[in-house]
């Protein structure tokens, strides 16, 4: 019965070539029939015969056990144990059509046994007849690949899984090698026992038409890498997606980078060139087609000059498809075309130029751009179907530059360039030049655009502006803080001679303690003015800024009142900060007392800290700041907020929307002067009727080698006995000597102060020589032939200033003692000391007798 060959019409087809599944479906045995009839009347003719005389028990044991078999036989086919046989074992259709199929079907039992095999199948294998019918794993023993299929197809079943697998099969039996697609299908998966359906199809027809469509394939692609043009085609993000060997080779670029999705038209076309290939856009469903000359670049970075003849489909909904780009290479130029180097020069120009251009109709519409055009407003002109300037310029300003397109348009020379607003999210600006084309040169172009974004150049000089008047209110601020400061020093001493001329019990000692008071307060004043300058004297110190707001929060809760809830909320592990401790708690209260005072009737106020890295600067689009790792602490309200017309003005000295008597205008301007000098950064975003959020941007302080030494060494006492000691130097100041002895020459520009300062030290003993300025000092320690045992200079003064003063009796006395005085910072003048480092001691101005006194006798113990 060998090669079975399932042809339509054929007998054989119709029937199964082994079927031992009918043995189950049979629908009885007429022995079995006959031996349960023996057994009955067997039991009734020993009923007669046994039960004569008294018949009765015996029928009913006799019907007992009928009815025992019965009820058990019922359980039995209630279970499943019993099964009545179907009359019909297997829809007759299906049969038919398994029989007939050109697949080859088997099925297998759980001992690998065929129950099924249709004439397919045994044609397949190669069976010389149904006695011959082996299973699939059987048949193909032999053969390494088909038998590690077989064993993954047999898995998949034992899983309860259909699989299907393709296998080569080796030459057997006469037969070429073939290609089988093999299925696995289990039937009662989970039972012992279960049937497998095997399906065996012959593909190696479908398998050869594949290889030669594949074989066809490769010979167009190889025509294709091999073309003497290059070709490349990229999608819609800019992803190429196929580039040929031909263009790799131009371009230096690894096909496998192609492969992978690593390369973009940005790595293909030098410059701006790969936004004029992806803002291409024509009607839905139409095709456009643009001739470039660019320059390609090589993996090197050298430009290759190249026309493109880029192609591009639309779909229905407008949505570009992939490109179909055709690359010539222009690079090749043997120099008998000078035409041809001059385009290639031109287009270079063109592309490269860091001035946008595009040339445009009388219209506005957008006829052809260069390669920075394209990028600039890449976002602009890539929404819609047609591409037009105006779609560029924001709606308020684009009568102006339609004036200027019609002047153009009707020949006009010297037309004024046009500052505008640009369309689309977020605050973008232009200046565009529109220049005439000659009649006689136009073809669809009316104009030439030229425009440059001055977005950023409007910001610097936005920024500039700000600084310069921040920069000159500082500068009259310091200079008002000088001049003040040496009048309230002259008030402040000679109000000390006064007090130390009158006794308590004096009329007019009140009064003289009113001018000492109303000093005090005027001092108060020119030290937020100096703050805001930038000149004070700060001692930074290194800051756990978590510890520092939690101590400062126990006073924030008793000035901002009970109607108002204090929230503090830290960061983790919070990074060290170098400021001065007292001004940045001035910085905070002064910042709580404005959110208080936007408060009357009550809210919440909020202390946030937090790590700000590098990275996540940007997030707070602070301008200015350069990206660097920070502390942030932010001061939040639910007040009335700033409104928008003051916005530029709160940072300014003395400017106040307080009622008279209640401010003074200079608690802003002291936060934004004393966070400058720390090195800081302070921004505020509000909205009226919303609150108020303050942003402070401290740099984070990494230790250095020194400090990190010292932070390791063990403290010289505790806390407590630190403020025991700190309690002991204030007894001790207030019961000092301040008598010394010594000649001391003092060098000071306003006369009324240096005699009050020369009075006051001559008071406690010492011998005071004095001088208006350096060149007059350095003349007294000459004729004193050196005798003098310590200098006290002001620091800003005529001829010659304190620095360099310094320096020259340092020429002459290396080990002469010096405390300059000044309304400025130690830090302001410090900078124009030698590099060596001069030792001296500073005093600020105003400062009262005592303190002038103390210092003069700390340093010359020294």
């Amino acid at each position: 019965m060998a090669g079975f060959s399932a042809q339509p019409g054929d007998a054989l087809a119709a029937r199964a070539a082994i079927d031992r599944s009918a043995a189950a479906g049979r629908g009885g045995s007429i022995g079995l029939v006959l031996v349960v009839a023996g057994c009955l009347i067997g039991a009734a003719a020993g009923v007669v015969l046994l039960g004569r005389d008294h018949p009765e028990p015996y029928i009913l044991i006799f019907l007992a056990a009928l009815a025992t078999i019965g009820v058990f036989s019922l359980f039995a086919l209630a279970s499943g144990i019993l099964q009545l046989a179907s009359p019909q074992a297997g829809n007759p259709l299906v049969r038919a059509i398994v029989d007939g199929a050109f697949d080859g079907v088997v099925v297998t039992d759980g001992d690998s046994r065929v129950i099924y095999a249709n004439a397919a199948y045994l044609d397949l294998i190669g069976a010389s007849g149904p006695q011959d019918a082996r299973p699939v794993e059987r048949v193909f023993i032999g053969d390494a690949d088909a038998s590690e299929a077989i064993f993954r197809l047999l898995k998949a079943a034992r899983e309860g899984k259909r699989l299907q697998e393709e296998v080569r099969v080796g030459p057997s039996q006469g037969r070429p090698a073939r290609w089988l697609r093999l299925k696995i299908r289990p039937l009662g998966a989970g039972r012992r026992g279960g049937l497998t359906v095997w399906s065996l199809t012959d593909v190696t027809r479908d398998r050869e038409r594949q290889e030669n469509v594949f074989q066809e394939l490769q010979h167009a692609i190889d025509y294709l890498d091999h073309a003497p043009a290059g070709f490349f085609s990229a999608d819609a993000s800019g992803a190429i997606v196929y580039l040929n060997a031909t263009l790799a080779n131009w371009v230096e670029q690894d096909l496998a980078s192609v492969a992978s999705g690593g390369l973009k038209l940005a790595d293909l076309v030098s410059g701006d060139g790969a936004a004029l290939l992806t803002t291409l856009r024509a009607p839905a469903g139409e095709v456009k087609t643009e001739v470039l000359d660019l320059d390609l670049k090589t993996r090197s970075g050298r430009p290759l000059p190249a026309r493109l003849l880029h192609k591009v489909a639309f779909g229905a909904d407008g949505a570009p498809g992939p490109s179909r780009t055709l690359v010539l290479n222009r690079a090749r130029d043997d120099g008998s075309d000078p035409q041809r180097a001059a385009q290639v020069r031109f287009m270079r120009f063109f592309h490269h130029t860091p001035m946008a251009i595009a040339t445009i109709d009388r219209d506005g519409g957008i006829v052809r751009t260069n390669a920075l055009f394209a990028r600039l407003f890449q976002g602009l002109i890539a929404g819609g179907r047609e591409r037009s300037i105006r779609a560029i310029v924001a709606e308020r300003d684009w009568p102006a530059l339609e004036a200027a397109i019609g002047q153009a348009a009707q020949g006009k020379g010297d037309i004024a360039p046009v500052d505008a607003l640009l369309a689309g999210d977020g605050e973008r600006f232009g200046r565009f030049y529109v220049t005439a084309i000659a009649e006689q040169d136009r073809d669809q172009e009316a104009a030439i655009v030229y425009a440059l974004e001055t977005t950023e150049q409007r910001a610097l000089e936005s920024r500039l502006q700000q600084q310069q008047k921040m920069d000159l209110v500082s500068h009259l601020a310091g200079g008002m803080a000088h001049d003040f400061n040496n009048m309230l020093n002259a008030i402040i001493l000679a109000n000390d001679f006064l007090l130390n001329a009158h006794k308590p019990t004096d009329p007019s000692f009140n009064d003289i303690m009113e001018i000492r008071q109303s000093a005090n307060r005027a001092a108060s004043l020119v030290r937020h003015l100096v703050a805001f300058s930038r000149k004070q004297t700060l001692r930074p110190q290194v800051l756990d800024l978590a510890e520092v707001l939690n101590d400062l929060s126990l006073v924030l809760r008793r000035l901002i009142g009970e109607k108002i809830a204090l929230k503090v909320v830290h960061g983790r592990d919070l990074w060290p900060v170098k400021a001065d401790l007292l001004q940045f708690e001035q910085v905070i209260t002064n910042l709580a007392v404005n959110a208080r005072d936007a408060m009357p009737d009550g809210g919440q106020l909020e202390l946030r800290s937090m790590n700000v890295s590098a990275q996540d600067c940007t997030r707070y689009r602070a301008k200015g700041m350069p990206a660097a790792d920070y502390v942030l602490v932010e001061i939040a309200d639910t007040g009335s907020g700033i409104p928008e017309a003051i916005h530029d003005k709160i940072f300014v000295p003395f400017f106040t929307t307080k009622d008279v008597g209640k401010g003074t205008g200079l608690g802003l301007s002291t936060v934004y002067g004393i966070v400058k000098q720390t090195g800081g950064f302070v921004y505020f975003d509000t909205a009226e009727s919303k609150g108020t959020t303050f942003r402070i941007f401290l740099p984070r302080h990494v230790p250095n080698a020194q400090e990190i030494v010292a932070s390791l060494a063990p403290a010289e006492a505790p806390v407590v006995a630190g403020v025991l000691d700190a309690a002991e130097r204030v007894r001790r100041a207030a019961t000092a000597d301040l008598t010394g002895e010594g000649t001391i020459l003092l060098v000071e520009d306003e006369e009324g102060l240096r005699a009050l300062n020369a009075r006051g030290l001559t008071s406690r003993g010492y011998t005071v020589l004095q001088a208006g300025n350096g060149v007059e000092a350095i003349a007294v320690l000459e004729k004193s032939d050196g005798k003098i045992d310590l200098v006290v200079s002001d620091v800003v003064m005529p001829e010659m200033d304190g620095p360099t003063l310094l320096r020259e009796l340092r020429k002459r006395n290396p080990g002469l003692k010096i405390i300059f005085v000044s309304g400025y910072a130690e830090d302001a003048f410090q900078k124009h000391l030698p590099a060596d480092g001069q030792q001296f001691d500073f005093l600020a101005k105003p400062f009262t007798l005592k303190q002038l006194v103390a210092k003069v006798k700390e340093t010359m113990a020294a």
